[in-house]
């Protein structure tokens, strides 16, 4: 295809099929090449000065071989064209809207806020997404939100497909049973009750074998309230003063404590504080349920591992990112980010079903404040009141800006430090 080349050419001299064939086989040399809309003109040309429509078939392959060289335009496209010269229209066709076209709903404005919400969410699910932007517009007055608050989640997806929007955002080991007395295998069974908290611990990676800090994870069954803490170790020293704050953080009164059979929670140092803390239930995972511990296991992928991700963080910055956690993380998962809940359906066969409807997506803490009776579950000295302020305090877009900055100057510092030490 030759559109590179601009028209020098005298295309007259060819005015004969059998000069046309010699063309076509290279055996005259004639050198030009049509480009851009003058291609349109060319071959109307051509097609009347051969008379096209009296050849024979044999005589009409040889012009449109003639003009797929010259044009560039593949044999469907000519003989498109060659109908619409047959029919006297013009070959020129100007593509615009009909008087029937759909009006574009989003704007591109719309779309780079949509861009700039994922940005500083991290681009939660479109239902995710979507609550946040109606809470940004009908909770929080948002009014840049308002077309955006009406998307439906699949034409959310459209929107991140678009330019616009991509220009903006573009060791594992086995666990060994161990048979240890200390907790009931069993799933927690919260009865619509929170306070029944599921924990998990994540390592914050390897480097030259030197083991990087740890990530205690704390999931309430019923409402997905959620704590985050960072110790040095998993040993005694470390970890039971992080994970006494971390139960204590909880606004509500903790009836239960379940993990997998990791011995960091299951020894006797964990079962003296649970006492102290009056926490009568300890449960831990069975073996081949897999579901019993799932709920923490994917907060440590959707939360932890999404905003601390999977590099190596050296022991010693424990106190700094467990106050990250503190002031930061845990705020903004708790009051400002949506999670969905399940609802059960029984079919006509008696079977139980699982959905996870639009309606019920809300934040860990419009899900505590809906439960009935919910004040009777606060901790002594907490009241609604006092976690309203501070859910209200700022909105979700500012908290997840605050919690960006926050991250950033974290990883920062740590980066900053690591480079002196060496």
């Amino acid at each position: 295809m030759m559109r590179g080349m601009v028209i020098d050419m005298k295309d007259e001299q060819l005015r004969t099929l059998a000069q046309l064939q010699a063309f076509v086989d290279g055996t005259v040399a004639v050198d030009f090449a049509v480009t851009g809309e003058e291609r349109y003109g060319f071959i109307g040309r051509t097609l009347r000065r051969f008379s096209y429509a009296r050849l024979t078939r044999p005589d009409k392959g040889v012009v449109l071989r003639f003009l797929g060289r010259v044009s560039g335009y593949s044999r469907q496209q000519l003989t498109r064209l060659v109908q619409r010269v047959g029919e006297r229209a013009p070959l020129l066709k100007r593509y615009r809207a009909s008087r029937t076209s759909f009006a574009r709903t989003f704007s591109d404005a719309d779309v780079h806020l949509l861009a700039h919400t994922d940005t500083l969410h991290g681009t939660l699910s479109g239902l995710a997404t979507k609550k946040l932007m109606e809470r940004a517009y009908c909770v929080f007055g948002e009014t840049r939100y308002e077309r955006l608050a009406t998307i439906s989640v699949a034409h959310l997806y459209n929107l991140r497909k678009r330019s616009g929007y991509l220009r903006r955002r573009q060791v594992w080991t086995k666990t060994r049973p161990v048979s240890i007395a200390i907790g009931e295998r069993r799933a927690p069974a919260p009865n619509n009750r929170p306070g029944y908290l599921r924990l998990d611990t994540v390592h914050q990676g390897d480097q030259d074998g030197v083991k990087g800090l740890y990530h205690i994870n704390a999931v309430d069954c019923v409402t997905q309230y959620e704590v985050v803490a960072t110790c040095e170790r998993i040993s005694e020293a470390f970890l039971i003063p992080v994970l006494e704050a971390l139960l204590q953080s909880f606004p509500f009164v903790i009836l239960g404590f379940h993990s997998d059979n990791g011995s960091e929670f299951i020894n006797g140092a964990v079962v003296e504080l649970l006492n102290k803390l009056l926490i009568e239930e300890q449960t831990k995972s069975r073996s081949r349920h897999s579901n019993d511990n799932a709920q923490a296991e994917s907060k440590n992928g959707a939360i932890v591992r999404k905003h601390l991700g999977y590099s190596h963080i050296p022991q010693r910055f424990a106190a700094l990112v467990n106050a990250f956690d503190r002031d930061y993380l845990n705020p903004y998962v708790n009051f400002h980010r949506p999670s969905l809940f399940a609802e059960t359906i029984t079919d006509a066969k008696g079977r139980q079903r699982k959905r996870y409807p639009y309606n019920l997506m809300m934040t860990p803490f419009e899900k505590l404040k809906s439960l009935p009776l919910a004040k009777q579950f606060l901790k002594p000295g907490i009241t609604f009141q006092q976690l309203d302020a501070q859910a209200s305090a700022m909105s979700d877009n500012e908290a997840a800006e605050r919690l960006n900055k926050a991250r950033a100057t974290l990883f920062k510092t740590i980066s900053n430090r690591s480079k002196t030490a060496a």
